[in-house]
């Protein structure tokens, strides 16, 4: 009889991931860096550990949406306090911020669990082709 072996933490290898987001549907670019920082993958899958890789995304201002979306997506947050409701549109945030458009579409689909934080801190975002990380191995994905 054959016993399936579970995957302990010590056997997790980490890679790196570079996605050039230029002219790239944001939803689709998304859900393809979900897949990566989750680790599905990878053959030794489990949902209990986190064994997703990092991923360094380049381009992220460049990024396209679809339809509308430009004027009529909105962003909101709330402090909490009476008359705390912030409502941006994604124009707005593409000006002022670009890369917090990427980092909102790919932690709204994670999953909401412990998992989370981690898994965010192995995303990197930047506007343009210029990043630090120019000395690590990639692996360069075609999304």
């Amino acid at each position: 009889m054959i016993k399936t072996k579970s995957t302990k933490l010590k056997q997790i290898k980490r890679k790196w991931y570079l996605v050039d987001a230029k002219d790239k549907i944001l939803g689709r670019v998304a859900t393809k860096i979900v897949a990566f920082l989750i680790g599905k993958n990878k053959p030794y899958f489990v949902p209990h550990l986190d064994g997703g890789d990092y991923v360094v995304i380049i381009n992220a201002q460049k990024v396209k949406v679809t339809a509308k979306k430009e004027e009529q997506k909105v962003y909101t947050r709330y402090s909490g306090y009476p008359g705390g409701l912030k409502k941006e549109t994604l124009k707005a945030l593409r000006q002022r911020k670009p890369e917090e458009i990427v980092r909102r579409a790919v932690a709204g689909m994670l999953p909401k669990n412990k998992l989370r934080k981690q898994r965010l801190k192995r995303l990197y975002i930047y506007g343009d082709e210029k990043h630090p990380y120019k000395n690590k191995k990639f692996l360069i994905s075609n999304y």
